[in-house]
């Protein structure tokens, strides 16, 4: 597949040239107004530009009479369906700042988010409706399906709030570069989520970072399937679509993306590493499945031939005539069609991030012809930071610094990264944002690298100690383990896992004070189980602990598993108790 390149292109969307998002939108709607832009599969909703920016106008006008103006926040709960980006998109034409919850989310978390973010008005859906309406504060809650009931709004009671005077046009030509665009809540090594603050040119600066690499064709296809709360989903299915007069198609359950992809063939598909791994086990299945051992065994040998092609390509190798024409030959017979039934047959680009991912994953995607690429950001640098370049992809590591990005190391390896993605701040936490981001400008990033000698950026280590688990969802396990051991007397320590996998696990001690006060081991199991559980009650699903192990000993300040101070000694942990943790697994 060739690289789209700037110099290559013939159809530069002019969304690219805006100063904000706003602009970039009223640009796009105003030269693709007969274009799709907003649909659900089979096409039950289907929106073009022009029909998108109208919705968007009327629901601004009536988020206007609610009170939301420049400067102020709204909250957004919602899965993946049309009536975020509609919503969103009003309130930033008001020069508002819309920030998305995730939809596993406890009542406490909820209102933590929206005591933090201040705002008045929340937006939400039936199935969220009752933990939202818990939530102390809100002034104005809407939801989007079904009836809106005692103190709630529909969309249509919010359009009808607007006010006659209301001036649209004057209202999103006020948003300036430096307004912020939207918060994200990522959770650190201690402590609730910060808000990310990413400002209107943070998000035009990613985007055309994004696209020199790229170069995405006018008028693309993107499927949207992850949360919205998070950087990747936000910048690939609201942001760039409204630069590039892409076309979303909406996916409200994570879990049926695959079967998405086949009906829209995207343009870019970005995942978290276990959506490619079930999609390389998916296939892999079906193809263990042939009745037809001779087809079977004809697969066999071209998926070891793409192997051999793909890591002599890695090598650096020239690759034998014989091996180009075979390759040549197993493509057109077999991969064209096993792209095709993937529908990853039309991708400009198609990336990986969020957590490190098995090589031969990305070696077996290779092998199809789909050119599967690493790449790196934070939400503080607004997504942006390294990426694979689709031409010259390198497996294993995360590219090179995109455009406009400067990145270096620090004595220790930390990786530091500065430009115009980089964030202003964490919203009402200054001393945060000090620690992060330096006098020069370089934020911090926690993360340990290495350049190679093409100049492309491996991460090796974390300093920071989120768990970042298959899904690429980031967690703050010193959070977790604070609800475990106030769960219950009972418990002493307890350190949670779950780096890389697909749920969470925990190791437990027991308090010896407390231990004495129960007769038996059951009745000991019995608590810590009940106390687990209360903690799990307090936790968004994903960061609840799905199995743990009581230790039958005590962790010693000074020994191997706390610091002196009592700190986690997390990878002492992990290979002491590496039996235990992967008996959780089991």
């Amino acid at each position: 597949m060739e690289s789209g390149t700037a110099e290559r292109r013939t159809d530069r969307p002019a969304g690219l040239d805006a100063a904000t998002m706003a602009e970039a939108f009223r640009i796009t709607a105003r030269d693709n107004a007969d274009l799709p832009a907003l649909r659900t599969k089979g096409d039950e909703l289907n929106l073009t530009w022009g029909q998108y920016a109208e919705r968007v106008e009327r629901l601004a006008a009536g988020l206007a009479g609610l009170g939301l103006g420049r400067g102020q926040t709204i909250g957004l709960m919602l899965t993946n369906r049309p009536e975020f980006h509609l919503l969103d998109a009003a309130a930033m034409h008001l020069g508002a700042t819309p920030f998305s919850v995730y939809n596993t989310y406890s009542p406490e978390q909820i209102e933590y988010l929206a005591g933090d973010a201040d705002n008045r008005i929340f937006v939400t859906e039936q199935s969220f409706l009752e933990r939202v309406q818990a939530v102390e504060g809100i002034e104005h809650v809407v939801v989007v399906d079904g009836d809106a009931g005692d103190g709630v709004l529909s969309l249509g009671d919010v359009e009808a709030a607007a006010n006659d005077d209301f001036d649209f046009e004057s209202a999103w030509r006020a948003v300036e570069p430096d307004d912020i665009l939207t918060l994200i809540y990522t959770s650190g090594t201690t402590g609730p989520p910060k808000g990310v603050q990413i400002s209107h040119d943070n998000m035009v600066s990613c985007i055309r970072s994004y696209d020199e690499l790229i170069a995405f064709p006018h008028g693309g296809r993107i499927v949207s399937y992850l949360p919205m709360a998070h950087i990747a989903e936000r910048n690939v299915s609201h942001y760039l679509p409204m630069t590039c007069a892409f076309t979303v198609t909406c996916c409200p359950n994570p879990r049926e993306v695959a079967s998405y992809l086949p009906e829209v063939h995207p343009s870019w598909f970005f995942a978290v590493p276990r959506i490619w791994e079930k999609l390389k086990a998916g296939l892999e299945a079906t193809l263990a499945g042939l009745e037809d051992e001779d087809q079977k065994q004809k697969i066999q040998r071209a998926l070891e031939l793409g192997l051999k092609k793909v890591q002599a390509e890695q090598a650096g190798e020239e690759l034998p005539q014989e091996l180009r024409d075979a390759y040549a030959k197993a493509d057109e017979e077999l991969f064209s069609n096993f792209r095709t039934m993937l529908g990853l047959d039309q991708l400009e680009a198609c990336n990986v991030g969020a957590a490190p991912t098995p090589r031969e994953v990305i070696e077996f995607f290779h092998v199809l012809g789909i050119p599967l690429a690493e790449l790196w950001g934070m939400s503080e640098t607004t997504g942006a930071g390294t990426c694979n370049p689709p031409d010259r992809i390198k497996i294993g590591t995360v590219g090179p610094p995109a455009p406009d990005c400067e990145v270096t190391l620090a004595e220790d390896g930390e990786v530091l990264i500065r430009g115009p993605v980089v964030m202003p701040g964490y919203r009402n936490q200054p001393d945060k944002t000090r620690e992060a981001i330096d006098e020069d400008g370089w934020l911090h990033t926690g993360d340990i690298g290495e350049f190679d000698d093409d100049g492309y950026l491996k991460i090796v280590d974390r300093k920071k100690e989120l768990i970042i688990n298959a899904a690429g969802k980031n967690m703050s396990p010193a959070n977790i383990e604070a609800k475990i051991k106030s769960s219950s007397p009972l418990i002493g320590q307890a350190i949670a896992v779950g780096d890389g996998r697909s749920y969470n696990v925990a190791l437990i001690t027991l308090d010896p004070d407390a231990k004495p006060g129960y007769e038996s081991d059951e009745a000991i199991q019995e608590e810590v189980q009940a106390g687990v559980d209360r903690a799990n009650e307090q936790l968004a699903r994903v960061e609840q602990i799905k199995k743990f192990k009581v230790l039958d000993e005590e962790w010693e300040p000074g020994g191997d598993e706390l610091t002196p101070t009592m700190k986690l000694k997390r990878k002492p942990i992990a290979e002491k108790y590496s039996d235990e943790i992967e008996a959780l697994y089991a």
